[in-house]
Protein backbone atom coordinates (compact mmCIF):
# COMPACT_ATOMS: atom_id res chain seq x y z
CA UNK A 1 0.00 0.00 0.00
CA UNK A 2 1.36 3.33 -1.23
CA UNK A 3 -0.17 6.68 -0.09
CA UNK A 4 1.95 9.69 -1.98
CA UNK A 5 1.01 13.38 -1.44
CA UNK A 6 1.73 16.29 -3.58
CA UNK A 7 0.98 20.01 -3.63
CA UNK A 8 3.92 21.10 -1.27
CA UNK A 9 4.28 24.99 -0.92
CA UNK A 10 4.22 28.43 0.63
CA UNK A 11 1.78 30.59 -0.01
CA UNK A 12 0.40 34.07 0.84
CA UNK A 13 -2.57 34.69 3.56
CA UNK A 14 -5.47 34.96 1.50
CA UNK A 15 -4.08 32.22 -1.09
CA UNK A 16 -5.15 28.59 -2.23
CA UNK A 17 -3.30 25.66 -2.63
CA UNK A 18 -4.35 22.26 -3.60
CA UNK A 19 -2.71 18.70 -2.36
CA UNK A 20 -3.10 15.42 -4.03
CA UNK A 21 -3.17 12.04 -2.19
CA UNK A 22 -2.32 9.13 -4.79
CA UNK A 23 -2.85 5.87 -3.53
CA UNK A 24 -2.49 2.45 -4.65
CA UNK A 25 -2.57 -0.89 -3.42
CA UNK A 26 -5.76 -0.01 -1.73
CA UNK A 27 -9.35 -1.44 -2.43
CA UNK A 28 -10.40 2.17 -3.10
CA UNK A 29 -13.91 1.59 -3.17
CA UNK A 30 -13.82 0.38 0.77
CA UNK A 31 -11.47 3.48 1.78
CA UNK A 32 -12.08 6.00 3.76
CA UNK A 33 -8.99 8.73 3.33
CA UNK A 34 -8.40 11.83 5.97
CA UNK A 35 -6.34 14.57 5.15
CA UNK A 36 -4.59 15.29 8.57
CA UNK A 37 -1.96 18.18 9.87
CA UNK A 38 0.42 18.36 11.97
CA UNK A 39 1.78 22.07 13.23
CA UNK A 40 5.47 22.92 14.56
CA UNK A 41 4.70 21.80 18.81
CA UNK A 42 1.21 20.37 18.11
CA UNK A 43 -0.10 17.12 18.00
CA UNK A 44 -1.17 15.80 14.42
CA UNK A 45 -4.96 16.16 14.25
CA UNK A 46 -7.54 15.06 11.23
CA UNK A 47 -9.26 17.90 9.47
CA UNK A 48 -10.89 16.62 6.69
CA UNK A 49 -12.18 13.38 5.76
CA UNK A 50 -13.81 11.67 2.58
CA UNK A 51 -15.94 8.05 2.48
CA UNK A 52 -16.03 6.10 -0.47
CA UNK A 53 -19.78 7.24 -0.92
CA UNK A 54 -18.56 10.90 -0.98
CA UNK A 55 -19.84 11.79 2.29
CA UNK A 56 -17.26 14.52 4.15
CA UNK A 57 -16.38 15.47 7.60
CA UNK A 58 -14.47 18.81 8.06
CA UNK A 59 -12.92 19.72 11.48
CA UNK A 60 -14.06 23.21 12.36
CA UNK A 61 -10.95 25.26 11.85
CA UNK A 62 -11.61 24.40 8.05
CA UNK A 63 -14.73 24.43 7.56
CA UNK A 64 -16.13 26.60 4.56
CA UNK A 65 -12.39 27.13 3.78
CA UNK A 66 -11.15 23.60 2.53
CA UNK A 67 -12.82 20.92 0.51
CA UNK A 68 -12.32 17.05 0.29
CA UNK A 69 -12.88 15.58 -2.99
CA UNK A 70 -11.95 11.80 -4.55
CA UNK A 71 -11.95 10.55 -7.76
CA UNK A 72 -12.11 6.92 -7.79
CA UNK A 73 -10.99 6.12 -11.22
CA UNK A 74 -7.47 7.56 -10.46
CA UNK A 75 -7.52 6.02 -6.83
CA UNK A 76 -6.73 9.91 -6.08
CA UNK A 77 -7.95 12.49 -3.20
CA UNK A 78 -7.61 15.57 -3.28
CA UNK A 79 -7.88 19.21 -0.74
CA UNK A 80 -8.38 22.35 -2.45
CA UNK A 81 -7.23 24.84 0.30
CA UNK A 82 -8.49 27.98 0.16
CA UNK A 83 -8.45 31.49 2.29
CA UNK A 84 -5.52 30.16 3.58
CA UNK A 85 -4.23 31.79 6.89
CA UNK A 86 -0.89 31.57 8.60
CA UNK A 87 -1.86 28.78 10.96
CA UNK A 88 -2.69 26.60 8.31
CA UNK A 89 0.80 26.19 8.10
CA UNK A 90 1.46 22.43 9.09
CA UNK A 91 2.72 19.57 7.22
CA UNK A 92 -0.17 17.79 5.42
CA UNK A 93 -0.64 13.98 5.72
CA UNK A 94 -3.38 11.74 3.73
CA UNK A 95 -3.98 8.46 5.71
CA UNK A 96 -6.12 5.64 4.51
CA UNK A 97 -8.55 3.01 6.36
CA UNK A 98 -10.81 0.65 5.54
CA UNK A 99 -14.75 1.47 5.76
CA UNK A 100 -15.05 -1.44 8.82
CA UNK A 101 -11.45 -0.06 10.44
CA UNK A 102 -11.82 3.03 13.42
CA UNK A 103 -8.42 4.16 12.88
CA UNK A 104 -6.27 5.19 10.30
CA UNK A 105 -3.56 2.35 9.00
CA UNK A 106 -1.80 3.78 5.97
CA UNK A 107 -0.10 6.76 6.21
CA UNK A 108 1.24 9.12 3.19
CA UNK A 109 4.98 10.99 3.73
CA UNK A 110 3.81 14.51 4.53
CA UNK A 111 4.02 17.46 2.38
CA UNK A 112 4.78 20.70 4.02
CA UNK A 113 2.25 24.04 3.84
CA UNK A 114 3.50 27.41 4.77
CA UNK A 115 1.38 30.40 4.72
CA UNK A 116 3.30 32.92 5.10
CA UNK A 117 3.56 36.78 3.83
Amino acid sequence: VQLVESGRGLVQPGGSLRLSCATSGLTFGRTVVGWHRQAPGKQRGLIAAITSGGNTYYTDSVRGRFTISRDNAKNTVYLQMNSLKPEDTAIYYCAARSVAHSTYDYWGQGTQVTVSS
